[in-house]
């Protein structure tokens, strides 16, 4: 049986990971995988994270089944922090899923059984798991341009009623580049107009302008449409990436209308993985429960949103200093853990072979990984790229 399973194509950002780890050159960089890294190159435990963990050790008493929809607390707590208080509890139902990840996958097979003729609209560029996590349940994909001063509302003017629009809610993957709040309004008016269902990617808030700016355009989605699909990820505000926690929100215009969904959830969930890891979520519950300890993550989370904005500055500073001003200014509007270099897939293969930097050939690196004192070398690599330098041996 085994000799007929046809050669399946490798995932290319592990392929770029694997490329790295066999490089010999002890001044590579890893600039692929989106982790957070401080300027020691750790991807550190938050303290908020660490005293939530030891207060959970010391009172463990079991390990038993918490059902297919997870943690209720953590559900709880993730609801009212991604809808904020004005939107009413009973429109909307939480279950927790395996990272944003399951999330999608989840919503994904709620979308295929409601409305299997739906088409699903994802942006272009995209978050390279977006298309095959989509079409893995079934789902036909189109895409919508993004960038480049593409019309974003323009674009998705061919989605129809019942058709979903995938959007990220902040920090887009891989540009960094999020609409305007008046391109927000825009989009909200033209789902309402035309019946389709916004999407949220939400698995960045916290690292672009701040936790409550992040959530804005998705709290005002909830409040001005009857239905909303949303994914939430805590791997990187939380520092979970591993625990793989996160949940899927669907706001619909009444708890009644609801109830359908939340049993969908979880008979999706239940032919997947049956039910969610317990460890991270806990964690986020009492993290979140805990006034003290959440204030001592979202001083934290601010710290790391600080720190990546600093690098995407000092890296804009050297370009424009190296007379780059057009590509600094374009790489200084974006934000997030996420940037895109002005560099084609030949300029990206120029920068891993010649000055050991990896990114992913689109041109996306991972700002949030990058030290401090590499800022001078990654901006001179690129820059000589730009200049078609020859490539150093």
């Amino acid at each position: 049986m085994l000799e007929l399973l046809p050669a399946p194509p490798a995932d290319p950002l592990w392929d770029l990971t694997a490329e790295y780890a066999a490089d010999p050159r002890p001044e590579r960089l890893d600039l692929v995988l989106g982790v957070y890294r401080d300027d020691s190159g750790t991807t550190p435990v938050m303290a908020a994270v660490r005293e939530a963990e030891t207060r959970l050790a010391e009172r463990a008493v079991s390990k038993e089944y918490r059902g297919l929809s997870g943690n209720l607390r953590f559900n709880r707590a993730l609801q009212d922090l991604v809808l904020g208080p004005a939107l009413p509890a009973e429109r909307a139902v939480t279950v927790q899923t395996v990272a944003g990840t399951g999330a999608l996958r989840l919503l994904a097979d709620l979308v295929r059984q409601t409305y299997p003729g739906a088409t699903v609209w994802i942006s272009d560029p995209a978050y390279v798991n977006h298309r095959p996590i989509l079409e893995a349940a079934g789902l036909t994909v189109r895409t919508y341009a993004l960038g480049g001063g593409a019309d974003l509302v323009d674009g998705l003017r061919g989605a129809r009623r019942h058709d979903v629009v995938l959007l990220q809610g902040c920090c887009h993957n891989p540009t960094g580049v999020d609409p305007t709040p008046e391109e927000w309004r825009a989009l909200a008016d033209l789902a309402a107009r035309e019946g389709w269902v916004p999407l949220i990617d939400l698995a960045y808030h916290g690292l672009g302008d701040g936790l409550e700016p992040d959530m804005a355009a998705t709290r005002m989605l909830a409040a001005r449409l009857p239905e909303l699909l949303i994914a939430v990820s805590c791997s990187k505000n939380f520092g979970l990436y591993s625990d793989r926690t996160g949940c899927a929100i669907v706001v619909g215009p009444s708890r009644r209308g609801l109830r359908q969904v939340e049993t969908a959830l979880q008979n999706a969930a239940r032919t997947l993985y049956s039910m969610p890891p317990e460890h991270g979520a806990a964690v986020v519950a009492t993290i979140l429960e805990d006034p003290r300890l959440a204030a001592l993550w979202r001083s934290e989370l601010e710290a790391m949103r600080g720190r990546i904005a600093a690098n995407r500055e000092g890296l804009a500073a050297r370009l424009a200093a190296l007379g780059r001003e057009r590509e600094a200014a374009e790489l200084a509007r974006q934000k997030g853990m996420f940037s895109m270099l002005p560099l084609d897939p030949d300029g990206m293969r120029r920068l891993r072979r010649g000055f050991a930097v990896y990114g992913t050939s689109a041109g996306r690196i991972n700002i949030a990984g990058l030290a401090q004192g590499h800022l001078p070398r990654l901006a001179d690599s690129v820059a000589a790229v730009l200049e078609r330098a020859p490539l150093c041996r």
